[in-house]
Parts: C-alpha cells; sequence; structure tokens
C-alpha cells in the first residue's frame, strides 16, 4: 500500500509527465485546417451572395430594353434621312405634301381633329413648302435623341415620346414606302418604351424609378402576338407550310436574299423539311412558355432571340428581325441579364445596393409620384388589354389578316410574315437606249442596277440588314403585280428619262451618267433563279441565272408620257417646280 508521500510524487510525475508531453500535430492541423475551410466556404458563399443579382427585378433589363429600342430607331431614322427626300419630298415619287392635301380634302377642307386621327403628323403644323428640310429635321432630331438612349442607356418619358412622335408623323405620311408590318411594329415597341422610364430623371437606376412589372409583361406579350401572328398565318395560309417545302423556295425568291441565301437555298431537302419543323415549333408552341414561370419564360426567350439571328443571317429583311428581338429580351430578368454589366461600378453595382437596402428593409416609402406611377401602369395594362380584344379575335379566326392596325395610334398590332411563298423569283429591269427608234433591231438597251435588289447576274447578293432600301423592296413586290397596279414605276421611268438625280440616288448604276439622257425607258420582265453550285455559270462568276419572260411595260419617252403625267397630277421633268 503506497504512503501518502509517495501518492503525492506519483501525482505530481503524472502531472510532469502530462505538461511536458508533445502535442500532435497531425490532430491540431486537421482540427484547424476543418475550421479555416468551414470559415473560408462560409465567405465566399457570403462574397458571392453579395455579389449576385436576385432574381425577379428588371433594372438592367429595362438598360437593355432602352439601348435596343434606342438602335432600331437610330437605323429606322437613319433609313428616313438618306431616303424620304427622294420617296416622300417635295419631289418625291410620291409627295407627302400631295397625300396631306388629299387627306384635308377628305376630311372636310380643314386641319383638326378629324386630320389627326386620320393621318396622326405634326407635318400638319409645318410649312409644307419646305417639306424637304421638314423630313430631315424630323429625321435628325430622331437620329440624335435614339443615338443618346443608345449610347448611354438612359431615357425618360419626354425622350420616348418624342421620339416615338417624330417617327409617327413619318409613317402617317409614308403612303406604300412605309406599309409594311415592320413600322407598326417599330411604334408599338416604341410606344411601350414609353412606360419603361421614368418621367424626368435620366438615372438609370433610382429607387423612386422602379421599372413596372406591367410594363416588362407589355413586352412579353407583345413577342406572343407576333410569334403566333407570324405562326399562324403560315399554317393558315400557304400550303407549302403544312408539307414542310417552304424552305425550298423561301431563299430563293425573298425580296432581298443576301450572299448566305445562296448557300442555304441549296442545303439538302431534308434540312429544309427540319428547318420548317423548327419554325412551327417555335411560333406556334414556344410562345406559350412565357406564362410558365421564370425558367420557360428564358427558355422563350433564348429561342426566339436564336430564331432571329438565323433569319438575320440568311436574308436582308430590313430591321424587321432585329426589332422582333426587342420583346424578346423582357423574358430575363437582372440575375440573367448580369454578365452584360461590369461587376466593379455602374449600374450593376447600384442594383446589388439597393437589393442589399431592401433585405434590411431600408427601401422608401411610396411616394405620391410613385403611386401615381402605379396608377398609370395599371391603366397601361388595362388598355394594352382593350387594344388586344380585336388583335385576339384575328389570331382565333379563320380569315387572319396580317400586320393590321386597328387603332388610328398603332398601339396594339396585329403581325405575320410570309403567309404565302413565292414558287419562283421574277424581277423587273429597267433600261435605257440613246436610240431614236426603239423598234429597231440593232439598238442597244443598257441596263441600270439598284443598289441591292438582283439585277446583273454576275452581281454578289448585298448584305445590308438591319439597315434598308425601301425602292428596292418595293421593285420585288412590282416584279409580280402589273404597271398598271404599280403606276410609281412609270413615274420612275420619267423621273429616268430626264436623269433626275433625286431618283438615281437610289439606284447603284446610271448608264447615262455624263451622257445625255436616254430617249426610251423600257421595263423588261425576267425569271431569276440561282446559279447552280459547280455548273458552268457559277464557274463564269454568276449568282443568278436568268430568262426573258417578256416587256413588263413598252418603251416610254418624255413626249409621250405628258398625259400620263398630268392626268395624275406628277409633275412632269420638263416643267421645273417652284
Amino acid at each position: 500500500m503506497a504512503t501518502s508521500s509517495e501518492s503525492s510524487e506519483c501525482s505530481e510525475s503524472t502531472l510532469r509527465k502530462r505538461r511536458v508531453e508533445p502535442l500532435k500535430p497531425a490532430t491540431i492541423t486537421s482540427d484547424n485546417s476543418t475550421n479555416d475551410t468551414e470559415d473560408t466556404g462560409k465567405y465566399e458563399d457570403k462574397k458571392k451572395e453579395a455579389l449576385s443579382l436576385r432574381t425577379g427585378t428588371y433594372w438592367l433589363t429595362r438598360i437593355v430594353l432602352l439601348r435596343s429600342i434606342g438602335f432600331i430607331y437610330f437605323i429606322a431614322f437613319t433609313v428616313a434621312y438618306n431616303q424620304n427626300k427622294q420617296l416622300i419630298g417635295q419631289r418625291g415619287l410620291m409627295p407627302a405634301k400631295d397625300y396631306l392635301n388629299s387627306v384635308k380634302r377628305y376630311v372636310g377642307g380643314k386641319i383638326g381633329m378629324a386630320a389627326l386621327a386620320y393621318t396622326p403628323s405634326i407635318l400638319w403644323f409645318m410649312d409644307w413648302s419646305a417639306m424637304d428640310a421638314n423630313l430631315d429635321g424630323i429625321a435628325l432630331v430622331g437620329m440624335v435623341l435614339s443615338g443618346f438612349v443608345l449610347v448611354t442607356g438612359m431615357a425618360n418619358m419626354v425622350i420616348m415620346v418624342v421620339l416615338w412622335v417624330l417617327y409617327h408623323s413619318l409613317v402617317s405620311v409614308g403612303q406604300l414606302w412605309y406599309s409594311f408590318g415592320w413600322e407598326s411594329q417599330l411604334l408599338e415597341t416604341g410606344f411601350l418604351g414609353i412606360f419603361l422610364c421614368p418621367l424626368w430623371s435620366l438615372s438609370q437606376v433610382s429607387p423612386r424609378h422602379p421599372p413596372s412589372i406591367i410594363s416588362i409583361w407589355t413586352f412579353r406579350w407583345l413577342i406572343v402576338r407576333i410569334m403566333l401572328g407570324a405562326g399562324l398565318i403560315k399554317m393558315r395560309g400557304d400550303r407549302c407550310w403544312r408539307d414542310l417545302t417552304c424552305m425550298d423556295y423561301h431563299y430563293e425568291t425573298q425580296p432581298v436574299p443576301n450572299p448566305m441565301s445562296y448557300y442555304l437555298h441549296h442545303s439538302p431537302w431534308w434540312f429544309h423539311r427540319f428547318e420548317t419543323l423548327c419554325n412551327h415549333a417555335i411560333e406556334l408552341v414556344a410562345p406559350f412558355l412565357t406564362f410558365l414561370g421564370r425558367r420557360m419564360c428564358m427558355v422563350n426567350g433564348t429561342l426566339q432571340i436564336l430564331f432571329q439571328v438565323v433569319i438575320i443571317v440568311s436574308g436582308n429583311l430590313s430591321f424587321l428581325n432585329w426589332l422582333t428581338i426587342v420583346p424578346s429580351l423582357a423574358c430575363f430578368d437582372d440575375a440573367s441579364l448580369a454578365f452584360l454589366f461590369s461587376s466593379g461600378r455602374g449600374a450593376k453595382q447600384e442594383v446589388l445596393r439597393l437589393q442589399a437596402e431592401e433585405a434590411a428593409g431600408q427601401s422608401p416609402k411610396p411616394s405620391r409620384g410613385m403611386l401615381i406611377r402605379r396608377v398609370v401602369n395599371i391603366a397601361l395594362g388595362v388598355l394594352i388589354g382593350y387594344l388586344s380584344v380585336p388583335v385576339v379575335l384575328n389570331l382565333l379566326s379563320s380569315k387572319q389578316v396580317m400586320n393590321t392596325s386597328f387603332d388610328p395610334l398603332r398601339i396594339v398590332n396585329t403581325y405575320g410574315a410570309f403567309g404565302s411563298i413565292t414558287k419562283e423569283r421574277t424581277e423587273l429591269v429597267l433600261q435605257g437606249t440613246l436610240s431614236s427608234d426603239p423598234s429597231d433591231p440593232a439598238v442597244v438597251w443598257e441596263e441600270y442596277q439598284f443598289l441591292c435588289k438582283p439585277g446583273d447576274p454576275e452581281r454578289r447578293p448585298c448584305l445590308i440588314s438591319p439597315y434598308h432600301y425601301r425602292l428596292d423592296w418595293l421593285m420585288w413586290f412590282a416584279a409580280f403585280q402589273t404597271y398598271e397596279q404599280s403606276e410609281w414605276v412609270i413615274h420612275i421611268a420619267g423621273r429616268l428619262l430626264s436623269n433626275d438625280t433625286s431618283v438615281l440616288s437610289l439606284m447603284e448604276h446610271n448608264p447615262f451618267q455624263d451622257r445625255e439622257n436616254p430617249r426610251w425607258v423600257r421595263g423588261e420582265h425576267f425569271r431569276y433563279k440561282f446559279a447552280p453550285p459547280g455548273s458552268a455559270r457559277a464557274a463564269q462568276g454568276k449568282w443568278w441565272v436568268r430568262k426573258r419572260i417578256g416587256p413588263y411595260f413598252p418603251p416610254v419617252n418624255l413626249e409621250g408620257l405628258t398625259k400620263y403625267f398630268q392626268s395624275r397630277n406628277w409633275p412632269h421633268p420638263h416643267i421645273p417646280t417652284r
């Protein structure tokens, strides 16, 4: 039995051993490593969370939408500045002044509400004797304002209203040259853009001017109607859409092909069937994904954008497909568009700050202005819903019409494209001669070349989208009509006989430049087909093979056109206007 002293020594010895016993490095390292990893992981998670945008807000979406609308407006006003004088100016092919006078007579001879309702345009209140200056002024102001929105991503309701009014003023008097669906689509898109913005402020991200979810949904509703309208008109229109053969013809016969159209036209037959099936799925099925939650809405937006990009690559369809991308962008919120913005500073950082304040309960209390804005947004939703009734009825009708406005301001419209496909391409070719006798077998006819439409078989198809040559586009329509149905073609012939510089500025090649004026001009009708790859003509550098169908209109001279011009109140080229 141990004594007390022995017990004490044993205890002290044991204590000393415990005190001097070396610590196990592996154990310590393992514990610290685990703790450090957990702390680092939590820190990284918090950091990532702080830098990530939450879903369901649309500050960045608004910026992207406004810049996109600004881009389309800029292109449209640039086209107007370069071409309106020749088309609807003082000596244009269809002068806006004459059109306004005819509307004025129709509504009783007064410029009042009836005239404005029939033709909404600020040109009513401008000096008609300076129509060219008026048209240029409208286009230049539009270019400046839209360029500002495009570059800065900033806008307010005042700027967007001015842009909408200016372009509406041009479309309303543009007559045949502005008679296509994308004009109404731009006006509707521009109108919706007004309600994205603050009234006065140009701030991109302001807590007192949040983008309205109602406004976002008006854009989503627009892309749904555009695509359903396009899909349904195809299924009800040309049988080739139902038997999947339309794409066998489309690339060759579309209004203004581009170089890719040539190669796509010669794709295998199974590829064309696949294209048509994809077209039907994207236009008739994908739009309904918009209503199935955030992720499905984003899927639809992605499909629609990719679809429009493919169409842009395949042909020159003005700014139509670029414009159709715009409402598709509303399918994405801030979290999905954050990759487009720099993280260091700017709009993205401001949105992160606002979301952090909101999470901390520091959001500003609704002001009187914010409450009024909510009422305005609700009113917008009600207006769009009310104006959509005839549009929806048209979509459901077996007698569906496309590209139609049901109100004079073109706020809500019905759309569609290529409801029927032409199976062969015909072209109107204008020719002139210096010979005094057009019936002489030895006469030499020289061709005018347009800026983009097919003419010389050796000329490569142009690439101009989103820019647009309005005269070239209308020449495509004229080719499968008669000159009696397209009298403006004879007007062009008269201008060519006098070497009129305004009309010739819309063409690429004038064979009589720096020479005397042609004595006769005629229109010839040709059938065009893409030259088969590997053929002898393709080896010769020809993109097209053409065959003469016959005369489109007989040879005409200035003397013979005098009565024709007078009966239509067109200025005769011999008579200078003042």
